[in-house]
């Protein structure tokens, strides 16, 4: 199963796709799932492999999917009813798992996500200089004129970055495209008069307020660049500083988490494969044995 396991992840890193790792460091008897035990979670919440089950897969799914929005791994304890919680407690995420087999289970969950994202639009120096220090910084950089079809093709999510330097009066509909989509960073480079007027044509084409408030425009920092390469370091320095920034990225509406009722574990809504209709209201439970439980009362 582990080989299985490898070779679907070796697959989803060569077509850039996004999944968390989890395995079985350390357990204390009773526990059905052993030392090296792993299941791969996708972004979509599917699971291949096996770390356990009734409290414990949904409680790594749910993690797995806050580790890919945050990029950062994390070891989880899982301790049931009569189980003996971690001795080290710093850096571990503990939850109490009251339909839990019993014991403890520790597990390592790691993201591994495709390289970010940056999506230079234009041509001149800057762009050039771009191009050649975002491959050094282990950036996929796509260089673009920026039509619509290009546009189009590229999944621009909160990771990507993309900077705007057409220097024409494409700039506007390539901004007013982009700013509808989730890319993290969005920047222009432009002298600060020519953003400003980019900026009120936009507000003119009734791009978002929120989406213009993102716009960094003029790109990149201030760091009294005047040369090309040295206008590229301040815009590169600008989007590392940008998603190093320490905050995760937003959550979707899919991931509104609930209650369970039964035994108090939070459940993530989109992934919650056992649910029961209550009127108008709809109850989520982390195991069958818990929504079994609630449907006898």
């Amino acid at each position: 199963m582990s080989d299985d396991l490898l070779a679907l992840a070796a697959d989803l890193q060569r077509r850039g796709e996004p999944f968390a790792l989890a395995t079985v460091v350390r357990c204390e008897r009773p526990t059905s799932a052993k030392p090296g035990a792993k299941a791969l979670i996708r972004d979509d919440g599917t699971v291949s492999g096996w770390v356990g089950g009734a409290c414990a897969e949904p409680t790594v799914v749910r993690e797995a999917m806050n580790a890919l929005r945050d990029g950062r791994p994390r070891l989880l304890g899982l301790v049931g009813e009569g189980g003996r919680g971690p001795s080290r407690t710093e850096g571990i995420v503990e939850y109490p798992m009251t339909c839990h087999s019993g014991g403890t289970l520790e597990i390592y969950v790691e993201p591994y996500l495709p390289k970010p994202l940056l999506v230079l639009v234009g041509h001149g120096p800057v762009i050039d200089a771009l191009s050649t220090l975002g491959r050094g910084a282990d950036y996929a950089v796509v260089v673009t004129t920026g039509g619509p079809a290009e546009l189009g093709q590229l999944r621009l999510t909160p990771r990507a970055s993309v900077v705007v330097a057409t220097h024409a009066d494409t700039d506007e509909d390539v901004l007013t495209h982009v700013l509808t989509t989730d890319a993290g960073y969005v920047s222009l480079v432009a002298s600060r008069r020519r953003a400003a007027v980019i900026v009120d044509r936009l507000k003119e084409r009734g791009v978002a307020s929120d989406r213009l408030g993102q716009l960094k425009a003029p790109a990149g920092i201030d760091i009294g660049a005047t040369e090309p390469a040295e206008i590229a370091v301040s815009i590169l320095a600008e989007i590392i500083q940008h998603h190093r920034s320490g905050k995760p990225e937003p959550a979707t509406a899919d991931s509104m988490e609930a209650t369970d009722p039964i035994c108090g574990m939070v459940v993530d809504v989109a992934s919650a494969r056992y649910r029961s209709q209550i009127g108008d209201r709809t109850v989520y439970f982390c195991c069958r044995a818990c929504k079994e439980t609630f449907d006898r009362r």
